[in-house]
């Protein structure tokens, strides 16, 4: 058994509200994704539904399915397992 430290870069899409200028807080994008991330952190792949097999690839479909819930504009996630490796993913 082994560990990874990932590195997740989260891409949206969407209009610019015109009175804010942007497509979304990055603070509430922000705690989005630490709210998902709690739920794998420090914890043992394997053992959780849908993550028996925690390849890179695997783990981004997972993160994409919980992300795209809460982030209609989700365009694409890129997922690093280490600093030269990792998969982008875009739900297809």
């Amino acid at each position: 058994m082994h560990g990874h430290t990932y590195r997740l870069v989260v891409y949206l899409e969407g209009p610019i509200d015109e009175k804010r200028g942007w497509v979304i807080d990055f603070a509430e994008l922000k705690e989005i994704v630490k709210g998902i991330l709690a739920d794998i952190d420090h914890k043992c792949l394997n053992n959780l539904s849908g993550l028996e097999n925690p390849t890179c690839e695997l783990l981004a479909k997972w993160l994409w399915g919980r992300l795209k819930k809460e982030l209609p504009g989700l365009k694409n996630i890129v997922l690093h397992e280490t600093p030269t490796s990792g998969v982008v993913y875009n739900g297809n």
